[in-house]
Parts: C-alpha cells; structure tokens; sequence
C-alpha cells in the first residue's frame, strides 16, 4: 500500500468519524442496548450509529407512525427508529428468540421506547400474517435470515401503502450480492441476490443500494413505494 493511498484511507476514517460523532452520538440508552446483547452472548453484528441515524432520518422523511422491524437483534436499530415516532406512533419488532425479545424488551424501556414499541416472539414468516390487519406500515426495516429476504419483500409489498419506505440491511457484501449470477452461492447470498435484483427491477419501487455501513463494505438497499 502506497503512502498515498494510506493516507486517502486515514482521510477517509477521520471523515466518517467526525460523521458519527456530529450527526449520530451513542447515547447511554443505546450504549446499554449493545452491552446488554454482549453479556447474553448475541453477536455483534448490529448496524452502524451511522445506519441507525439514516433509519431515523428515513422514518422521520414519511412521517412514519407504524414501523414494522422484520429481525430485532439487540433492539439496537429499533430504539433509533423508535425515536422517530411521533406522540402515539407504533412499532412492533418481530423476534424469532424468546430470550433475545426479553432483553430487547427490557432495552427498548431503558432507552425510554417502551411505551411505543412491542416485540413479537416466532418465526417471522408465521408472524407476518398476523400483522396484515394492523397495516400499512410506513417504514418496514428488514434484517433478519437473508435467505428469506425475496419472501419479506412480497410481505413488505402487502404491508405497505404508497410513499412507505422499505429497507433491508447487508445489501452490499463487499459488492458479491450486487451481481446477478446466483450459481455457487450459498443460500443466504443467493437470497440478498435476489432481493437486490427484485427492488431494482419492480416498477412498484424506486429503490437505491447505498453502501452506508463503516468502511462501505455493506449497507442498506432502501425502496420507497409508488403510487
């Protein structure tokens, strides 16, 4: 590596930093989020501060009331969105893990979101159903096993209205699911894959992948819905 090139990437990191400590500052409620999910033992592969602010900013932009969080993890990136909600704005977060969904229940009313949030234990394949009647959601984030992520889209697609705002997480993967050949892909690949070819090409959708996680190596594929 080049002393130049060296320096373009230290310019780079210095730049995304000032970023997060400008626009996207932990607070104790999100810094307790994630030591809460490293003492259970969750993995630590939560969003950026950065990707949770642009949540934030996104829900905010459709005067988002109902958010539907499809993958709740630590209840990292639902207590950002959560923050968006206006007085008497809903957001139900589906959790496969009953021992996860009660710590994230218990981090969502540190982080002073309890009263607006509400985490639903299963699959959610078998949960989505459930939450048709309570529908259209305004922002539906989606993180959660990538395999199924062309079925929560056709979820998504049902569950939404015109102008809502849908956003699937690990959408970049250092470009290998931003190709369209699916051959000797493994299936959680294969399905982000898809997702991305779907998005791209539904006329239902304007949708653009945005490489927004530290070190742009992955990121978010964000659609809004037409009318």
């Amino acid at each position: 590596m080049t002393n130049e090139h060296s320096d373009a990437l230290r310019e780079q990191a210095e730049i995304e930093q000032a970023i997060r400590n400008l626009f996207a500052p932990e607070d104790e409620g999100l810094r307790h989020a994630l030591a809460a999910a490293q003492e259970a033992g969750l993995p630590a592969i939560q969003i950026s501060p950065v990707q949770g602010k642009l949540l934030q900013v996104l829900a905010t932009a459709c005067n988002a009331r109902k958010i539907l969080e499809i993958g709740s993890l630590a209840g990292y990136s639902g207590i950002w969105l959560a923050r968006a909600l206006p007085p008497g704005g809903r957001l139900i977060s589906l959790e496969i893990s009953p021992k996860h969904a009660e710590i994230i229940r218990s981090s969502f009313a540190y982080a002073g979101v309890g009263d607006r949030t509400e985490v639903r234990v299963g699959k959610a394949l078998d949960l989505l159903p459930q939450v048709a009647g309570e529908g259209p959601f305004d922002l539906i984030f989606i993180d959660a096993d990538k395999q199924s992520y062309p079925s929560y889209l056709e979820w998504s697609l049902k569950l939404s209205r015109p102008g809502s705002i849908i956003v699937a997480d690990n959408c970049v993967r250092h470009g290998r699911v931003l190709r369209v050949e699916e051959e000797q892909q493994d299936e959680d690949t294969a399905g982000l894959t898809t997702y991305n070819r779907l998005v791209s090409s539904d006329p239902r959708l304007v949708s653009l992948a945005l490489a927004v996680d530290d070190g742009h190596t992955d990121g978010f594929a964000i659609s809004v819905v037409k009318a």
